[in-house]
């Protein structure tokens, strides 16, 4: 039970980042957005959610999960009710942001959460392959749960339909999921170091949001650049030097840790552009419409639970997560490669069925084993701020790959337009680019798994710098993670 309303409150809030995407065109008509104002109605969420993610994990380790998870799901659900009775732009825009905030405190915590409600090694492995059923499926649902409330209904239901779901996961916490007091704020209350994770990451995020009306090369994109990048050396001198630090440093010591995060931001990365790029493709070269470009992408997440929810264990436990990962990386890498020659004229169950069954199959078999990488060599002190890691480079590896390559697909699309081709010709050959370059990210994170995820010899006798208090130190090919 406590599984369960975990899941349904990440959920919840993960599909809230691509649910309101296929409603924006809707949202721009009643509210009257300008074309740039539009785009905020996904920054300030973005911002917001990006940048507290390594803040509220810790603060689940000093306050307690459970408290921290409710307050997180309490204001994401009130954002929620805002946010669809909102009567102006400069309302929902507010209110989205807020709604951030809620989102960044609940789904930080519920990943260490579950690390310490199963300290069964087979019972836990099962409840990671829940929760990367969750990661991995929830954002394609979103777009097909979006297209159905839109054309239904109207826009503001993308925000209601949180509403009684948050109420009801609200209630089940405070009776089915333990609580806890945590470690006290006074055994992490680095204020400092607070400020500048948060700031720094939330500048790196409107950085990189910028970037795409600048231009990278642009002396205000590169001025911003710079401010980020000085407020997070700033977060990572403090933390080495202070006496009770946000980020212990001493966990980036597992190479196990250090590789999956680095990982999770190259396969996010790619896997994202995929995402906004297909959802293009389907309405502006294929001409579907909003309801139809959602269920087109349900092979994917159809897959992915079948995968990570009936045979990722089993996988994991016959051949090892890191084995488990390099294969299930291969297939996305090669999906996305099969993706990078689909035709402007593409058939949908000829050209995209089967690149995305095949990427299923490798996010589905691939996730549950990166999570588990990601929180392998944890101390019970240190899962929040571990959860929090995790969704921190997700979020980055998101921005990066949704600013990058749609940069660089509307860079081609202008250059095959300017040599006249036609606007559906020059758009395939602009996603054909990203769908490439989206593979060599993944294709990036099968080398640093192969790498630098340690292989049993490797891993079997550890430096006793290498494992952090109270943590057991485990291969990267040993069965099931472990605390």
């Amino acid at each position: 039970m406590a599984l369960g309303v975990l899941c349904t409150g990440n959920l919840m809030i993960i599909l809230d980042g691509s649910i309101v995407t296929v409603a924006l065109p809707t949202i721009q008509t009643d509210l009257g957005f300008t074309q740039s104002g539009l785009a905020w109605v996904v920054n300030a969420y973005l911002i917001a959610f990006a940048g507290l993610l390594l803040l509220s994990g810790r603060l689940g380790d000093l306050l307690g999960g459970r408290r921290v998870f409710s307050a997180g799901l309490g204001l994401f659900t009130v954002a929620s009710l805002a946010c669809g009775l909102a009567s102006s732009s400069t309302a929902l825009v507010v209110f989205r942001f807020v709604q951030g905030v809620g989102g960044a405190l609940a789904s930080a915590v519920v990943l260490g959460m579950i690390i310490t409600l199963f300290p069964d090694a087979g019972e836990r492995a099962k409840a990671l392959a829940a929760y990367a059923f969750v990661s991995a499926a929830g954002a394609s649902l979103g777009l097909i749960l979006g297209g159905v409330l839109t054309q239904s209904f109207s826009w503001p239901w993308v925000f209601y339909v949180n509403v009684p779901i948050g109420l009801v996961a609200l209630v089940l916490t405070q009776s089915v999921v333990p609580g806890g007091k945590g470690l006290g704020l006074r055994e992490g209350a680095d204020l400092v170091g607070s400020v500048l994770a948060t700031g720094g990451l939330m500048l790196l995020v409107y950085t990189i949001i910028k970037a795409e009306e600048y231009t990278w090369g642009d002396g205000r994109t590169l001025g911003l650049l710079a401010g980020s990048l000085v407020l997070l050396a700033g977060f990572v001198v403090r933390q080495a030097y202070a006496a009770k630090p946000l980020l212990p440093l001493h966990i980036f010591r597992s190479r196990a840790v250090s590789g999956a995060n680095a990982i999770m931001v190259l396969m996010v990365a790619g896997l994202f552009g995929y995402q906004f790029c297909t959802a293009l493709y389907f309405q502006n070269v294929l001409g579907y419409d909003a309801l139809k470009t959602g269920l087109a992408f349900l092979p994917a997440p159809v897959t992915i639970a079948i995968v990570s929810l009936g045979f990722a264990v089993k996988l994991n436990q016959r051949f090892g997560p890191r084995r488990v990962l390099v294969v299930g990386l291969l297939l996305v890498a090669a999906a996305l490669a099969l993706l990078a020659r689909v035709p402007s004229d593409g058939s949908f169950l000829a050209d995209i069925v089967p690149p995305f069954v095949l990427l299923g199959l490798g996010f589905g078999a691939a996730m549950p084993a990166l999570i588990g990488q990601a929180m392998s060599v944890t101390s019970p002190n240190d899962a929040g701020i571990a959860s929090g890691l995790v969704n921190t480079t997700q979020q980055v590896g998101a921005s990066i790959g949704t600013a990058v390559l749609a940069t660089v697909a509307a860079s081609r699309t202008a250059t095959l337009l300017g040599e006249g081709d036609s606007t559906v010709v020059a758009l395939t050959g602009g996603f054909h680019l990203s769908y490439g370059l989206s593979a060599v990210f993944v294709a990036v994170g099968v080398l640093v798994a192969a790498f630098v995820l340690r292989s049993p010899a490797a891993a079997a006798a550890p430096s006793a710098g290498d494992a952090a208090p109270g943590a057991d130190l485990k291969s990267a090919d040993s069965p099931v993670p472990h605390i």
